[in-house]
């Protein structure tokens, strides 16, 4: 690979990394969990740093 595109590359993931970080520091301040998958299983993140496989929107 190019070095130009991999400073590229670099570049778009370090924006999107920003992007993502943001957003979810916006849902723990809105109360909302952020959600993931890991190993074919959906983890919700608690604003309270806890984890849960169940989470019942209200």
């Amino acid at each position: 690979m190019k070095k130009e595109t991999h400073k590229l590359f670099a570049n778009i993931a370090r924006i999107g990394n920003r992007a993502v970080k943001k957003a979810q520091e916006e849902n723990r301040q809105k109360g909302l969990p952020n959600v993931y998958e890991f190993g074919n299983k959906i983890l919700y993140a608690l604003p309270d740093g806890t984890f849960t496989t169940e989470y019942k929107f209200d």
